[in-house]
């Protein structure tokens, strides 16, 4: 077996979904090449501890073995070895291992391998399987052959490709990278703080903030991560994506945020340094219900409205922020910005308080499943001194570049929303900072045409010759119809 580059790798594990194609649907295929993915590199490195154990100990095949040597535990039969064996009830053999392994590793593992039904011979033949566990063993998968950032850099890629394949649905687990990274750096996360994403869908913010830390060189070790995500194949994505990339110390509950917060500190929401969300866009099954007497007080600033929970999030992150350092970056859609009712009232309640800090228009179509603009909003516990009682509006709706099917969000787009960000000022056309007095004015709308004004080219239009042109064009096209209905007649068409 050789070792893998990056593109080979890449392309590797795109043509073990490929072999999927038929009796798996599209949108179906990140549950069940992601736990295959993960079975292959635990079972390898598994076998490389086990070895390097081996070797330490002369030989002694018992101290190899002992749990103390081994990241995870795999029980006996239930190893990558043992499933290629098969011929026969592969699936059925799949689901045992997984179930087992699950079991031995209850606090890191308890439910990573999701809840597919492997066992459904209609939709996964044995031979089918087969072909599948014989192209994921074409390559050893240990820490020596793939390292963790390469294998979670190629994960990364397979959930990007996911994404593309099933554009309508990745909006529930893909945030384009170009945005969670530009919001990475403005929240600029550090060693030793807890970083929180109550929808976390496949752990990219979560993720982005770990390579923030490790790329300023700060200690990735002493980092928290927590996520919170309700789609059980979503959170499981997750998981094993932290994992992949060498992440250890962390969390991700699988549970509805807005009805049931995981991670509390007695009977209050825990505090966290960091928060960071790209929620689902106005939600409308969201929780009232729940909320109406809020036992985690999250309704301060007012209950959102029944059909709408894009203000539940809000509140709810703004109630997570840990008091004297806590920044949060959310994603809403841009009519969240200007909805008048309850939301205008949170929003009123919220910028009298002087948590919000900027709020930063994107272009139209960057995000899966919606082609709404969106808009990202920071928001700060405690300000610096010189953006107190007011709002920074950045426009930054002309940073994509045009897609065929979906506009496309790139780095450098990020790093000049972020320069404006870093910079603090007013630009023409671009960014402006408001006194929250003048917000009042607007009753606490935050629509950023509101205040950034777009120049207006005053080029005089030249009327008569507009007309002229236009009667040439009409001309040119009635003389065109004429032809085509001649040739028509011509060969007994008309």
């Amino acid at each position: 077996m050789s070792k893998l580059d990056i593109g080979s790798l890449e392309s590797w594990l795109w043509e073990a979904a490929n072999i999927l194609r038929g009796p798996v649907d599209a949108s179906d295929f990140k549950a069940y090449i992601f736990p295959l993915l993960f079975f292959k590199r635990i079972s390898d490195v598994y076998d490389e501890e086990y070895n390097i154990a081996l070797e330490e100990s002369d030989g002694d095949s018992e101290y190899a073995s002992f749990p103390e040597q081994h990241e995870f535990l795999i029980p006996e039969g239930c190893h990558w070895k043992d499933i290629r064996e098969r011929t026969s009830n592969v699936g059925q053999a799949l689901q045992y291992a997984f179930k087992k392994i699950e079991e031995s590793n209850p606090d890191a593992l308890y439910g990573i391998f999701g809840d597919v039904n492997w066992t459904n011979k209609e939709r996964l033949s044995d031979s089918l399987l087969i072909d599948l566990i014989e192209h994921f063993s074409s390559y050893n998968l240990s820490k020596v052959n793939v390292e963790p950032d390469m294998l979670g850099q190629a994960y990364e890629y397979l959930i990007k490709k996911f994404a593309d394949l099933t554009n309508r649905k990745a909006g529930e687990f893909y945030t384009p990278r170009g945005i969670v990274h530009l919001m990475g750096k403005i929240l600029k996360p550090k060693e030793g703080e807890s970083i929180y994403d109550p929808a976390c869908g496949s752990g990219g913010m979560l993720l982005e903030a770990f390579q923030y830390v490790k790329s300023e060189g700060g200690d990735t070790r002493t980092l928290k991560l927590y996520g919170q995500e309700k789609n059980l194949t979503t959170s499981s994505i997750a998981r094993i994506n932290l994992f992949l990339h060498g992440i250890k110390d962390f969390k991700i509950a699988r549970e509805d945020t807005l009805r049931y917060p995981a991670f509390l500190e007695g009977d209050s929401l825990a505090k966290f340094d960091v928060v960071i969300a790209n929620p689902p866009f106005s939600l409308k099954n969201w929780g009232y219900d729940h909320w109406a007497h809020d036992p985690f007080g999250r309704n301060n600033y007012g209950t959102p409205p029944k059909s709408n929970g894009d203000y539940a999030w809000v509140e709810h992150m703004l109630s997570s922020i840990a008091p004297h350092i806590g920044r949060m970056c959310i994603i809403l859609p841009h009519g969240a910005l200007s909805r008048s009712g309850i939301e205008g009232k949170i929003r009123k309640e919220i910028i009298n308080k002087d948590l919000l800090e900027t709020v930063i228009g994107l272009g139209p179509n960057l995000f899966y499943g919606t082609g709404i603009s969106a808009s990202i909003l920071i928001f700060k516990i405690k300000k610096e001194e010189n953006k107190k009682n007011k709002v920074y509006f950045i426009d930054a709706s002309d940073q994509f570049q045009k897609g065929r099917n979906q506009n496309v969000f790139l780095e450098e787009h990020a790093n000049f929303i972020y320069k404006v960000y870093e910079d603090y000022g007013n630009i023409e056309n671009v960014s402006r900072i408001v006194d929250i007095s003048e917000i009042a004015k607007n009753e606490f709308n935050l629509n950023i045409p509101l205040y950034v004004k777009k120049s207006i080219n005053n080029e005089e239009v030249d009327i008569k010759k507009l007309i002229a042109q236009f009667n040439v064009e009409y001309n040119n096209f009635l003389e065109s119809e004429e032809k085509v209905k001649k040739l028509l007649k011509e060969v007994g068409i008309l």
